[in-house]
């Protein structure tokens, strides 16, 4: 009789989600490294957005020596990428605020940083940090666009009075270089 036959098989590894000589901005997950704006930044976060009927996006933290932002993927019929950063939720002003609490949902124009930013969207949806083996949390978010087309703000509403707010600008997926896997 062999030796070893009565050891156990070694589970079989499992393949990665990516292709390795082809990596994309896509494949980014926490723990990968990506070069962005002349920095390395490390993915410290996955975020999934689930707006139902089988629609998913995703965002990313990422964070460098200095600093940390957010890079939020979606692919619908093309790909479109977006890095923000949080910014108070009191500065887009009361009648933001207002707005969500007397109509359910924020003026059609905020104006912050000298920019007029234009309502493009409202959508309810759930969010959950991949990691995380809990519940989704439900929310609802309003995206706005600027006069260029550059620029994104978003305000998210999470209970009755619990409000967030980013400012970030569209980007493309060249932007980024060197994505390295965990």
């Amino acid at each position: 009789m062999p030796f070893g036959f009565f050891k156990k098989k070694k589970k079989e590894e499992e393949l990665p989600h990516y292709d390795p000589t082809n990596l994309h901005i896509r494949d980014l997950r926490k723990g990968f490294i990506v070069e962005y704006d002349l920095k390395t930044w490390e993915v410290d976060a996955e975020f999934e957005y689930d707006w139902g009927n089988e629609y998913f996006t995703y965002e990313y933290k990422l964070t460098c020596a200095d600093d940390s932002i957010f890079l939020y993927i979606e692919e619908d019929d093309e790909l479109v990428l977006t890095v923000s950063r949080k910014i108070p939720f009191g500065k887009l002003g009361e009648a933001v605020e207002d707005g969500i609490n007397d109509k359910g949902k924020p003026p059609k124009e905020v104006i912050y940083d000298g920019k007029v930013f234009y309502r493009e969207s409202q959508r309810p949806g759930f969010y959950k940090n991949v990691e995380s083996k809990g519940e989704s949390e439900e929310f609802v978010g309003w995206e706005y666009i600027d006069d260029s087309e550059k620029f994104v703000l978003n305000i998210e509403q999470w209970e009755d009075d619990v409000y967030e707010a980013s400012l970030g600008q569209f980007v493309n997926e060249r932007d980024f270089s060197n994505i390295l896997p965990a």
